[in-house]
């Protein structure tokens, strides 16, 4: 498949009009051609309109067609073979088997969302027969069921460049629920982004949808992401990326005319607790794990683990040298952007040159461009809760050790952090009842509570969590993996008396969809 560096509106192919921009690779700082450019505003509107003109009828296929689609556009991406990860590779400095599996992880997605889709149980729909004897009123014919809120502006992320970019999971959690997508890339990696919107308009044209289900649109700047935002006809927003990046989008959409909801996934440091009995018994292993998270995609995860909280002890000081001992033999890894190194070195910085912190190891030093170090800190309790900026995120392989004087300075830094993705405990049998106590506080802080593993590893499943109480995401009560990320693209609609006849499929008295419904309360399979 041949790039061109066009934006794709629809099934047409767009040449841009704003300032050319190039992918670049990471490891090389060579200029990967095509050259693209920014779309025009009178590109962006066509975009956002035949969106809006798709809507209805994309909203009102049969389940079996749109899952059909989500298939489809899986296949799509498969066929691309090497070609889709090479480019990849060249563009994001990621070897190549990161890439085939982070394909293959965005193949599942679109399949596990066909599979919800078929199944219907997130339409949620809900009957309450008419008691037409009841007293001192009848009661009326009520029917529920969740629809699509329309149109939904997806911005690509640059440390995913499959999974959470153009038709990653939020594209087919909003596609899924019915909603057509007009998705910004990422300029970090527009050839894989043109590739993969190629995928998904081959999967639109090969099975008959409205050609206004899916755009893409490229751009440098924030211009036309701005405007996406903005646009009336957008009614809600998917991002993955910085938190200063998703504020911007959320304070837009929180001025325009009518509001529109801001799914972002932001920041987050991801505390781990180190309870007594588990460093007693298992420190160097735990150790070995902790590296492997922590400096695991160069430290460019969302859910690496930036915090390590434990009780000052020599069991700490073993599991500090067992991490030692590992990371000076870990190599520096490619960044995925000279920006997000830039901001990396620069946390480096500010932690090197603060007063309360030791630096306990480094890995190797880097011997190319835009390559991170991996760092370990550390700071006293006392000194982490007087200094904000000690919790702050820093966006690469580095974490900071919190040596603290007793469970209850961990529980006290635990109640101060902002929301987070994860939280990582690891305990052995003697440690749980104490565990236990930290559970309520967790449940409250973050998204996800693990035991004796790490954040890093976000399984594409039912019961995942992908969010969590702000700054980690902007809205705490969504996730962006799983099956319950298709709820951000839902809101429910309730029918009153209304004939048969006029009833959606999913709410007439003949089931024809063979739906699970409530009816009068309860469950009927």
């Amino acid at each position: 498949m041949n790039l061109t560096g066009g934006s794709l509106i629809g099934l047409d192919v767009v040449s841009g009009e704003g300032s050319a921009f190039h992918g670049l690779n990471p490891r090389t700082g060579e200029r990967l051609y095509p050259a693209y450019k920014g779309v025009s505003q009178a590109d962006l509107d066509a975009a956002c309109r035949i969106a809006a003109e798709a809507f209805d009828a994309y909203r009102e296929m049969p389940p079996s067609r749109r899952a059909r689609f989500l298939e489809t556009v899986g296949d799509r991406l498969m066929d691309l073979g090497t070609t889709l990860v090479e480019r990849c590779a060249s563009e994001t400095g990621l070897p190549a088997s990161r890439i085939e599996g982070e394909r293959s992880r965005t193949v599942a997605q679109l399949k596990m969302f066909a599979s919800v889709v078929r199944e219907g149980d997130y339409l949620d729909v809900r009957i309450d027969r008419e008691l037409s004897d009841r007293q001192p009123v009848r009661r009326p014919d009520l029917r529920l069921r969740n629809v699509p809120v329309g149109p939904v502006a997806v911005f690509g992320a640059s440390n995913f460049p499959l999974a959470f970019s153009v038709a990653g999971g939020d594209t087919a959690a909003a596609l899924a629920a019915g909603c057509p997508v007009v998705c910004k890339a990422h300029p970090a990696h527009p050839g894989t982004s043109e590739l993969v919107g190629k995928a998904v308009q081959n999967a639109v044209r090969d099975c008959a949808m409205p050609a206004g289900t899916f755009s893409l649109l490229f751009d440098a700047g924030f211009d036309i992401g701005s405007r996406l935002v903005q646009d009336p006809r957008i009614k809600a927003i998917g991002f993955t990326g910085s938190r200063k990046g998703g504020m911007a989008l959320r304070n837009l959409a929180m001025a325009r005319a009518v509001p529109i909801p801001v799914y972002a996934e932001m920041s987050s440091v991801n505390p781990v607790l180190l309870f007594p009995g588990a460093l007693h018994g298992r420190a160097d292993d735990i150790a070995k794990a902790f590296v492997a998270s922590m400096c695991l995609g160069s430290g460019q995860f969302c859910t690496n683990p930036g915090i390590v909280l434990a009780v000052d002890s020599p069991k700490l000081d073993r599991f500090i040298a067992g991490v030692r001992e590992i990371l000076t033999s870990v190599p520096a890894g490619t960044m995925l952007t000279p920006a997000i190194h830039e901001a990396y070195e620069r946390s480096l910085t500010a932690m090197k040159q603060h007063a309360a912190v030791s630096c306990l190891a480094t890995g190797k030093a880097a011997t190319g461009p835009n390559e991170a170090q991996a760092h370990l800190f550390s700071v006293s309790d006392e000194a982490f809760l007087a200094h904000e900026e000690l919790a702050e995120e820093m966006f690469g392989p580095a974490s900071v050790v919190v040596r603290c004087k007793d469970m209850v300075a961990i529980r006290r830094i635990l109640q101060r952090l902002e929301g987070q993705l994860t939280a990582s405990l690891h305990v052995d049998e003697a440690d749980l009842e104490q565990a236990r106590s930290f559970i309520p506080l967790l449940e409250q802080q973050v998204g996800r509570i693990l035991f004796n593993g790490f954040g890093t590893g976000v399984e594409v499943s039912h019961a995942m969590v992908h969010g969590g109480p702000f700054p980690s995401t902007s809205d705490g009560r969504s996730t962006s993996v799983g099956s319950l990320s298709i709820d951000r693209f839902l809101r429910p609609v309730s029918y009153q008396d209304v004939p048969d006849a006029l009833l959606p499929e999913a709410l007439r008295q003949d089931n024809p969809l063979k739906l699970a419904r409530r009816i009068d309360g309860l469950l009927a399979l």
